[in-house]
């Protein structure tokens, strides 16, 4: 069991952080005064919750002390084996609200009855990142008891580590809902011996189309196990389940945190996503800073905006949820001695982060709620040091800056972009600057060595002193420009899609062979279309998407950017690195019923290349060329009112069985009947055609009768109407009819062998 001291795992407050350092972390301090009553200025100890010998070990040796506030409430009623719905944001504590107490009764247990081989605990997150985190959380509190395995369960992940974790004996097990169901379909996990069930992020979970698979998860486990919910929200969804499944729940509510600190300055900058790096280098050459942040949604994400910025001369790391945890370490180590000024972070990887040294917070990409805006700028302006934070957001996006003005009670004032002038004058004084720190640091002898050689080479080569000083200069750049040229970029800012001027609308293009005018929508950085194989028509929506690509192909949710519903598929705005594991997830993942088939989208052929495509392929039986509409007389119908090459298609198709004394394997008053229709004449039925299409047993029936073509309904007749025979099913019984009552090929009585006459309207 591995552990890594003082290096937080996940977006959770340290159980030993007290109320009022929750608040400072989430930007709150002026709600600290009310986090802790005044009449206990102590606090309340975990000694004092009554927690196993062992955990409370293995708190002391991490260094916490107090819990927080979900904590406090929380442990005591899951000790005493209670239900328990907690209201709690991320931030707050929750995974050691349900953890530490978990974990007490699970090693008091085993001290009775002894080590389990069967889960004794299941905990379902929304993605795989939060499911590894919570695995991690439950390793490091449980480092003190014995025979505690805990196991982490996920889709895009191999099968095999987790069947032989699972046959081992796993006591704990953390996992997304979707591979869940797909182990319990398999045998492989075994819920019977369940004591406690925790459903972590309960919201985000059927927010993502988890809904089904929570509901067959938690009709699988046994009655009398303890149920832990928590939530950040509670709407309807949340309280059928706490209402279905929980026994007496408790609801335990942690006040909302998401004020901002006052030390904090916040701007946005209204920019198209294709000039976000121009805006972003702008920023960073002209404003004074020390550590920066930069979030994007995406782990392909941080990799691409991070070579970019190393590329322009940037000193730029990546870091996300899937990084090793020594590299986390290093990378973190890198930012606070000043080795790398740029973390480029998805929010699951910056959890946990404490770095004095950051002064500026850039929304690269626009976060998915105010919650995580409110978690992110959280990270600067710390120990009351001033921050800055910029939310880079495109016009179509205005529309979120009311939610975050409403969340942090502040108005996000909207910023410029610096010009080129600016960016060049910034440039001008480092560079003097660095002339400045040279002849400030260097050693005089080592100064005197190039003076020399300046001097040296002017009097030889009666050059003028400035002009050897600018080539030495260039010498330093290596080629590079030292000014930056104005770029072809649009205004920045400007009006949301509600309040633009309607005027300057331009023309409208020609469709393109998507069958849309002009070009589709470009993936945001990092990002490429996918096309999965569902759509509107077969009523999936996207959490369902959502839902599917998060559990099978193993992404988490804000890894996943636009969706695009159509008829009868879907485009998904994925990372354009898919590994091939996880394309075939993705392609065998289903929906509704229906497979995914996930694949890279190359867009949709134009209809020439349809053409092109299908002209020497099959053809429709219709003699359509496949792609195309078939034969374009069909509804010639001839001198009959039907299709004259009926013989023709019949043949085609192989209807009916060869008969002796037949030539073209069909009855012969069928090719009797024929003719008289080209003839005008009213077609006649022989006995034997009339009994095998009456009376006679027949093949499967497609009516509401049995499995013959008229005798109790069936093909031809029906078990009340019948689409061709009477009332009664049978051709011939009563007077049939296409659907109705009377008709025109039963008959009267018994089955007289005639047409019967058609009932009057």
């Amino acid at each position: 069991m591995t552990h890594t001291p003082n290096t937080p795992l996940d977006d959770e407050v340290r159980p030993d952080q007290t109320a009022a350092e929750t608040v400072e972390d989430s930007g709150a301090a002026d709600a600290a005064a009310e986090a802790v009553p005044a009449d206990e200025p102590e606090g309340t100890s975990f000694i004092d919750l009554g927690l196993d010998a062992r955990v409370l070990s293995a708190i002391e040796e991490l260094g916490y002390t107090a819990p927080s506030p979900i904590q406090e409430q929380t442990i005591p009623l899951i000790l005493e084996g209670r239900d328990v719905v907690g209201l709690a944001q991320t931030g707050t504590g929750k995974t050691g609200a349900f953890a530490l107490p978990v974990l007490s009764r699970l090693a008091e247990s085993a001290d009775v009855n002894g080590r389990a081989d069967a889960p004794q605990v299941l905990v379902l997150a929304p993605t795989r990142e939060l499911a590894l985190q919570v695995a991690d959380a439950f390793d490091t509190y449980a480092q003190q008891i014995d025979d505690v395995s805990v196991l982490a369960v996920y889709g895009g992940s191999p099968y095999g580590p987790q069947l032989a974790g699972l046959r081992r004996g796993a006591q704990v097990v953390v996992g997304t809902p979707g591979r869940v169901i797909d182990h319990l379909e398999r045998g492989s996990l075994d819920l019977s011996q369940l004591q406690t069930l925790v459903l972590d992020e309960a919201d985000e979970m059927l927010r993502m189309g988890f809904a089904e698979e929570v509901d067959r998860i938690l009709a699988s486990t046994p009655e009398t196990k303890q149920t832990a919910l928590f939530s950040a929200t509670m709407p309807p969804a949340i309280r059928r389940i706490s209402a279905q499944y929980l026994n007496d729940p408790q609801e335990v509510a942690v006040a909302r945190q998401a004020t901002t600190s006052a030390t904090i300055r916040q701007r946005c900058l209204i920019v198209g996503h294709q000039w976000k790096l121009e805006a972003f280098t702008r920023i960073l050459e002209t404003e004074e800073h020390d550590g920066v942040i930069a979030f994007v949604r995406t782990r392909a994400g941080t990799e691409d905006l991070t070579r970019r910025l190393n590329e322009r001369g940037f000193k730029a790391v990546a870091i996300s949820g899937d990084i090793a945890q020594k590299q986390r370490e290093k990378t973190v180590e890198d930012l606070k001695a000043g080795r790398v000024d740029i973390l480029v972070a998805t929010d699951v990887a910056a959890r946990g982060l404490d770095v004095e040294r950051i002064s500026l917070v850039v929304n690269y990409d626009v976060p998915h709620d105010s919650e995580s805006y409110v978690h992110r700028i959280g990270r600067t302006g710390r120990a009351g040091r001033s921050g800055d934070a910029v939310l880079f957001i495109t016009p179509r996006e205005r529309y979120l800056l009311r939610s975050i003005e409403k969340t942090t009670r502040k108005p996000v004032e909207e910023m410029q972009l610096p010009s080129i002038a600016q960016v060049n004058e910034a440039r001008k004084a480092r560079f003097a600057d660095r002339i400045t720190a040279t002849l400030e640091t260097a050693a005089d002898e080592d100064l005197a060595v190039f003076r020399d050689m300046v001097v040296d080479y002017v009097e030889r080569n009666e050059a003028e002193p400035d002009r050897v000083a600018a080539a030495i200069a260039m010498m330093v750049q290596d080629g590079r420009p030292l000014l930056a040229e104005e770029p072809d970029l649009p205004p920045f800012g400007g009006k949301g899609r509600r309040d633009r001027d309607r005027g300057d609308r331009p023309e409208r293009g020609e469709r393109d062979g998507r069958g849309s005018r002009g070009p589709r929508r470009e993936p945001a950085a990092g990002n490429a279309t996918y096309w999965v194989g569902v759509g509107h028509n077969d009523r999936v929506k996207p959490g369902h998407l959502v839902g599917a690509l998060a559990n099978e192909v193993g992404l988490p949710g804000n890894a996943i950017g636009a969706i695009d519903l159509r008829g009868n598929h879907a485009l998904v705005e994925l990372p354009k690195d898919l590994t091939p594991e996880q394309l075939e997830a993705g392609a065998r993942a289903e929906v509704n019923g229906r497979p995914l088939g996930l694949r890279l989208d190359t867009g949709r052929p134009t209809r020439a290349e349809r053409a092109e495509r299908h002209d020497d392929g099959p053809r429709r039986r219709h003699g359509g060329p496949r792609g195309g509409r078939g034969r374009q007389d069909r509804f010639d119908r001839g001198d009959r009112g039907g299709r004259v090459d009926r013989a023709e298609r019949d043949e085609r198709r192989g209807r009916g069985e060869r008969e002796e004394g037949s030539d073209d394997g069909r009855h012969p008053s069928a090719r009797r009947n024929r003719e008289d229709n080209h003839t005008g004449k009213k077609p006649r039925w022989s006995a034997d055609r009339r009994r095998e299409r009456g009376a006679g047993d027949g093949r499967d029936g497609r009516g509401r009768g049995d499995d013959s073509w008229g005798r109790d309904g069936g093909r031809r007749g029906g078990a009340d109407h019948g689409k061709r025979g009477g009332s009664r099913g049978r051709f011939g019984s009563d007077k049939g009819g296409r659907g109705g009552f009377g008709g025109s090929k039963g008959g009267r009585g018994s089955g007289p062998k005639r047409f019967g006459r058609r009932p009057q309207r």
